[in-house]
């Protein structure tokens, strides 16, 4: 979802050399395509949020089939891109889900760090967003922020000084296909 913050966010990657992976909805993709086409000519990912995002573990395996593909159909439409990567909708999926993804060629992503970042009447500041994320890096971390978050767009810049600081690397996402 866009909540005015994604052009900073991207401006501050751009800044910083990091490349990361959005996973967007059909919503998204039809509310800012000028931000998705933004996101490609900049060299990230875009991931395959689902065109509805109904929880995969809820619907079938057809269904989550179809979930991907609309999106990833007006994605070509668009921008003559399809995605690779799948995140399922809160993070909700099943054995049938999995498969499903699977079975069309794509490979799921999940995260190993997230938190409450994407209630936007619940913001705690850009200071807990640096300390909430730095106190959570680990080696091999993939990191989970949404773009509605004033406080991740705020805190993104100095969270990779800081990882870069400790010594972290950040990968390439094209690096996870297999």
């Amino acid at each position: 979802y866009e909540n005015g913050f994604t052009a900073d966010i991207l401006d501050t990657l751009k800044e910083k050399n990091v490349k990361a992976v959005f996973f967007i909805t059909g919503d998204y993709l039809e509310d800012s395509p000028e931000l998705v086409g933004r996101m490609i000519e900049e060299g990230h990912e875009i991931g395959n949020h689902s065109k509805n995002h109904y929880s995969f573990a809820k619907i079938s395996s057809k269904e989550v089939e179809n979930e991907i593909k609309e999106l990833d159909n007006k994605l070509l439409e668009l921008f003559n891109k399809t995605t690779y990567f799948v995140r399922p909708p809160k993070g909700e999926f099943n054995e049938t889900s999995l498969c499903a993804i699977e079975g069309i060629g794509k490979k799921c992503m999940m995260w190993s760090f997230a938190y409450k970042d994407w209630i936007i009447n619940s913001q705690n500041g850009s200071k807990y967003a640096y300390d909430t994320i730095i106190g959570n890096l680990h080696n091999g971390a993939i990191i989970l922020l949404h773009a509605v978050s004033q406080d991740n767009a705020l805190a993104l810049g100095d969270v990779i000084d800081e990882a870069r600081k400790r010594g972290f690397e950040f990968g390439e996402p094209g690096d996870f296909k297999s």
